[in-house]
């Protein structure tokens, strides 16, 4: 029996007891994971194809390891301009093991459910009873961070980090289970530090800094 599903933004085809490399996932070494997004099952002649994935099919795994990648040069020139840029990337990578494969009747992890909408009255009243705030400081172009396209940037700010200050306090543990659900590869180590240094008006400094940065990773 084999799956096709989807892990980290990439398809696989798995077995059990295969050992694969993802890219790296938020879990901690020696943790179990499960995978809903099943594109394809085939145990034997039947083959269930998803639409686009099949309800109720998991595949479930345990992280072994976080490693990085063999190392990729990538080498840029541009020709009669004296322009040459040389820079190494390794990839952060999870090893991963298969450990079983569900046909049907997995549950999914419950997603929380949305907050109930309070009587207009009492939003009134509570509005009325709570001393007024402070005008919120406004907000900062958070692209201007290596790594944070505007898919994460508005993920960000509807968490309530909108400013360079807010995320240079930010932990990176706490930025990475904010964006947990944007699609692709995202390692956001290295966006506080850039944040201090745009909250301070460091920007060259903060230059400096990315140059020796691939997509917000130290190389």
């Amino acid at each position: 029996m084999y799956a096709i599903v989807e892990i980290a933004g990439q398809q696989f085809k798995v077995e059990k007891d295969q050992k694969l490399f993802v890219h790296r996932l938020q879990e901690d070494e020696g943790k179990k994971v499960a995978f809903d997004n099943v594109l394809l099952l085939a145990d034997g002649d039947k083959i269930t194809v998803g639409a686009p994935a099949i309800d109720g099919a998991q595949v479930g795994a345990k992280v072994l390891k976080h490693l990085k990648g063999d190392k990729v040069i990538v080498f840029k020139k541009k020709r009669r301009k004296g322009y040459r840029k040389k820079n190494g990337h390794r990839q952060f990578l999870t090893e991963i093991q298969i450990e079983n494969i569900v046909a049907s009747g997995a549950k999914k992890a419950a997603k929380a459910e949305p907050k109930k909408e309070e009587p207009k009255a009492v939003k009134e009243e509570a509005k009325a009873a709570a001393p007024k705030a402070k005008a919120s400081a406004k907000a900062d172009d958070l692209k201007k961070i290596e790594g944070i396209g505007p898919k994460i940037a508005e993920t960000l700010v509807a968490a309530g980090i909108s400013t360079y200050a807010e995320l240079a306090k930010a932990e990176p543990a706490k930025i990475a289970e904010i964006i947990a659900d944007v699609r692709g590869n995202h390692v956001p180590d290295t966006w506080p530090q850039q944040a201090a240094l745009a909250a301070a008006d460091k920007w060259d400094e903060l230059k400096e800094l990315q140059d020796k940065l691939d997509g917000g990773i130290a190389k």
